[in-house]
């Protein structure tokens, strides 16, 4: 009766650090995208060709996220009965977010991210005393850019104010 009333605390208390760091992290990459706003990331070649590239440059930004003990508890239960594994969207969320902004943080000086990708792998899954961890990539070319283009005589022109 003691290792189950133990095991039912350890559980709570799981699940109450879990909650807080979760919104803790979630709060500090809300932060962070805040100052990235006027940096579009896109899956395309989608530039404005008005401006010369005055430099463009490779930027990769990666994160392992682990999933914590109630969240692999519940999943547990969840494998048991079948359906939607929604525990571990917030890991993969917050996975993706972490990606971009350690990326848009390899060139914050970047007017835009063309052709981004983001890629994930399971590093460990769950077998065991393990926790289940999965690694996001994300990269791209950022592109900063130089004055305006004269459509008409083929000029660069400096950017007026």
């Amino acid at each position: 009766m003691v290792q189950l009333i133990a095991g039912l605390l350890l559980l709570i208390l799981a699940f109450f650090t879990g909650r807080y760091l979760e919104a803790r992290h979630y709060r500090r990459i809300k932060a962070r995208e805040d100052r990235f706003l006027a940096q579009p990331a896109v899956t395309g070649e989608l530039y404005d060709d008005s401006y010369a590239i005055a430099n463009s440059e490779f930027v990769v930004g990666s994160v392992v996220v682990s999933i914590d003990h109630f969240k692999r508890f519940i999943a547990g239960w969840k494998l048991f009965f079948g359906g939607e594994l929604t525990t571990y969207s917030p890991l993969l969320d917050r996975g993706r977010r972490e990606a971009l902004l350690r990326m848009k943080e390899g060139a914050p000086h970047a007017d835009i991210y063309v052709n981004c990708r983001l890629e994930t792998s399971s590093i460990s899954s769950g077998q065991g005393n393990a926790l289940g961890t999965v690694e996001v990539l994300a990269y791209a070319t950022a592109i900063t850019y130089g004055g305006r283009v004269d459509r008409v005589s083929s000029e660069v022109r400096p950017e007026e104010a």
